[in-house]
């Protein structure tokens, strides 16, 4: 019987609990049997009934988890055990191949459903997606890393976690068909782009990776990230999500459909990677082999994409609740001049959002400079609930004219604010050609770096333009 395995047979002889432990182990027993009842009524088709029964069970083995803690007597890991086997049950993943319920958290589900005007997206079902025949949670290795990194996003990650989330969801329109085409797991691809980026589409690291899900220049030009009239098309979150997914498949093909190293790879490297695994593309991550050789930000990278795309999964099994986001696309067309950063201003935190739209703005609108003023008739993408707000607060009254104002203010610029490195080197001109990117011009000059050309032209947000002329370090 499951409830033999899972529960009190897991013990061996010696001398019997003292009675409070009994009656906790009584209700791990007793969440145990849940799932076989659970089980059995979803052989009879009765889902709803069973998803309930297996959430009882659930919340019961919190429950005695949380007293086990504290009372004398009582062995911690025989529920964090069951704990886990019932987490992979909840996803799906039945020792007789019966499937009980979908990849989707209950209130994945209910927050999906409640997404007004989203008829066009997939719903409660979004998530059940498979990876190559297997659940997603066959894949997620509830190992000694992989719960380092739950705590991680559960503790001093969480805001980073939270935003994430919410950035995703008003870019959710753009990036998930490109996953859902590809026939991989939405919640990978929150997984990467959390760890990645957290949802901010104009990221660069000083590596000089860039984009939502931080392509270097090379891999974004093999998978068709190139430039469209000066603007770098890694900042694009469908085209970076289609680049995204179209890599992973060709890694997944390479390491015979093994997720954590073709996440790895995709971190560290395909090349390192393969020439680690050679033709055992069965060896584990964590083999020795593979584990020792890794940087420590692989090692770390895999669990954590894997443990983000675990809690986008089951947050409730977490204590963890994401906040609800209505993340319908709208537009709207300017019926005054004004920059992203003012209608920010003029947008206030209306709608709940006390960090204000500037982020939104930015992801939805990437090709746009936010200090650069857009002219009448100019459409925008903007989340479908902001429509009427921008209409009743940024086209007449005094919000508009205060961010005008603010917009208008001049900084007095010092001379020296140049680099130290150019200043000692000294300067020559470059004209940008097409196909130019920082990243490749730096990379010409064999000595600088992308911030430097940036603060020595005083670039914004790393934009450049076929014809510009910028100012380079002379380089010996």
């Amino acid at each position: 019987m499951a409830s033999c395995l899972l529960a009190a047979c897991a013990s061996g002889g010696g001398a019997r609990p003292p009675a409070s432990v009994v009656e906790l182990y009584g209700q791990l027993d007793q969440a145990s049997k849940g799932y076989e009842t659970a089980l059995q009524q979803a052989r009879a088709g009765d889902q709803q009934a069973s998803q309930q029964t297996l959430t009882q069970s659930l919340n019961t083995l919190k429950d005695a988890a949380a007293r086990c803690g504290s009372t004398d007597g009582c062995d911690p890991q025989r529920f964090f055990s069951v704990f886990d086997h019932l987490l992979r049950l909840k996803d799906g993943h039945f020792s007789d191949g019966d499937d009980l319920s979908s990849d989707v958290d209950e209130s994945q589900a209910a927050r999906a459903a409640g997404q007004a005007g989203a008829a066009s997206l997939p719903q409660a079902q979004r998530s059940v997606t498979l990876l190559r025949g297997q659940k997603l949670s066959e894949l997620i290795a509830m190992n000694g890393p992989v719960k380092s990194a739950l705590e991680d996003w559960l503790t001093w990650r969480r805001p980073n976690l939270m935003d994430a989330y919410v950035n995703y969801e008003y870019l959710r329109y753009q990036m998930w068909p490109q996953y859902q085409n590809a026939d991989l797991p939405e919640a990978l691809l929150f997984g990467i782009m959390a760890q990645e980026s957290g949802g901010k589409v104009h990221a660069v690291s000083r590596s000089g990776a860039a984009g939502p899900l931080q392509f270097m220049y090379a891999t974004g030009l093999r998978f068709g990230l190139g430039t469209e009239d000066g603007f770098d098309m890694r900042f694009d979150p469908a085209a970076s999500a289609r680049a995204n997914a179209a890599y992973l498949n060709e890694q997944l093909k390479i390491f015979n459909n093994n997720l954590e190293l073709t996440i790895g790879a995709y971190n560290g490297g395909e090349g390192q990677m393969r020439r680690l695994v050679g033709n055992d593309s069965s060896v584990s991550f964590y083999d020795p082999r593979i584990y020792d050789e890794l940087s420590q930000e692989t090692r770390d990278y895999v669990p954590a994409v894997l443990a983000a795309a675990w809690l986008f999964l089951h947050p409730d099994s977490y204590n963890l609740k994401f906040p609800r986001v209505d993340g319908v696309p709208g537009s709207i067309v300017l019926k005054r001049t004004a920059s992203l950063s003012e209608l920010a201003v003029c947008l206030g935190s209306t709608a709940g959002m006390d960090e204000g739209w500037f982020r939104t703005l930015r992801n939805l609108n990437p090709r746009l400079d936010p200090k650069v003023e857009q002219t009448v008739g100019t459409r925008l993408q903007i989340p479908k609930l902001l429509e009427k707000v921008y209409a009743a607060r940024c086209v007449d009254g005094p919000w508009p004219i205060l961010a005008a104002d603010l917009h208008s203010a001049h900084v007095p610029v010092v001379a020296a604010a140049r680099s130290h490195a150019s200043k000692t080197r000294g300067e020559r001109g470059y004209r940008v050609r097409r196909g130019d990117t920082l990243i490749s011009i730096v990379r010409k000059l064999h000595c600088s770096s992308v911030q430097e050309l940036v603060e020595m032209n005083r670039l914004k947000h790393h934009r450049i333009r076929i014809g510009q002329h910028l100012k380079v370090p002379v380089c010996n």
